[in-house]
């Protein structure tokens, strides 16, 4: 599965590592997605999800089935 939020979308980002003699060298940066699992009350199950620290406080904030009756208007499934 790949690096990429389920709620904000967010995706990794390159950039470089700049040693002392300024030597740049490709590298990534990762967002910090971690694996959560929730019950969805309003259908009685246990859903996975893959998000960021970010989608983590969206969902606190709007509530998990406001957050995905959105992501499924969106095309996504859940």
């Amino acid at each position: 599965m790949s690096r990429i939020c389920q709620i904000t979308g967010k995706v990794p980002v390159t950039g470089h590592t700049v040693s002392h003699s300024n030597i740049k060298t490709k590298r990534r940066f990762l967002p910090n997605l971690q694996t959560k699992r929730y019950f969805l009350a309003e259908e009685d199950r246990w859903i996975t999800l893959k998000l960021s620290t970010e989608g983590i406080r969206t969902i606190n904030k709007n509530g998990l089935y406001s957050v995905v009756k959105q992501l499924r208007a969106e095309g996504h499934k859940i």
